[in-house]
């Protein structure tokens, strides 16, 4: 059996870095506002994850009003949804996320980032994509109030 997840996640930008995204640091301007570290493309991961093995989903599992939480890298959330969805008798097949943002450009750091989730997932890099796109100076990603991502996830039962 397999059965397919969508995650997204939208985090506003505010003046002064870095920025946090796909579990690295990224010198920029802005950084993404959020109770943990508002890493978006982790979050959207997350939540892709948690909803093809149709488990609670990120808010429920981490919520933004838990003391826990406030400034807790990402990385975590996912590991440890990822252990869950494992618990409940699923692998992960592959990811493929599109993140929307003006700036900063991501060509150069988007392998990075594979190597990075696969490493916190235990899969290859080559089962992680990542897209990157502009909002083409339109709505609030071209305006660089955002970011916003998007992930599909493919489980299959073990």
């Amino acid at each position: 059996m397999i059965r397919i997840g969508l995650g997204h996640d939208t985090h506003r930008l505010a003046d002064g870095g870095p920025l946090i995204l796909g579990g690295l640091e990224i010198p920029h301007d802005k950084h993404l506002v959020g109770h943990s570290d508002a890493d978006a493309l982790m979050h959207a991961i997350t939540d892709a994850l948690l909803g093809a093995a149709n488990l609670p989903d990120i808010g429920q599992l981490f919520p933004n009003t838990a003391e826990e939480n406030k400034d807790r890298p990402s990385s975590e959330f996912l590991q440890l949804a990822y252990q869950k969805v494992l618990d409940e008798g699923w692998t992960l097949i592959n990811l493929d996320c599109v993140i929307h943002t003006q700036r900063p450009k991501l060509a150069d750091l988007k392998s990075l980032m594979q190597i990075r989730i696969a490493e916190i997932l235990h899969v290859s890099p080559e089962d992680i994509g990542i897209k990157a796109k502009t909002g083409e100076g339109v709505g609030s990603v071209g305006r660089e109030e955002a970011i916003e991502v998007q992930c599909v996830c493919l489980l299959r039962k073990v």
